[in-house]
């Protein structure tokens, strides 16, 4: 699966949330996602925001994926 896709479901669930997913492999994917969605959540709830928004091809068409996911406030840019 293109990691473009992947972003794009993620930015349809979090708008406004900052997205990068890189594969090289179009298998093992990594995002950092950063949103005020995340703000107030624990991490499991975090994870189960963005599990939600890819959908049924996690676990098929995409075999791993690594989150980094970050509240606004939780960032230092």
């Amino acid at each position: 699966m293109d990691p473009k896709i992947i972003q794009q479901r993620i930015l349809q669930a979090l708008p406004g949330a900052r997205v990068t997913v890189l594969s090289d492999d179009q298998v093992h994917y990594t995002a950092r996602i950063v949103s005020q969605d995340f703000s107030g959540k624990g991490r499991i709830q975090r994870h189960r925001l963005v599990h939600a928004a890819i959908g049924d091809e996690l676990g098929r068409e995409i075999h791993a994926l690594s989150l980094e996911l970050k509240s606004p406030d939780e960032v230092d840019d």
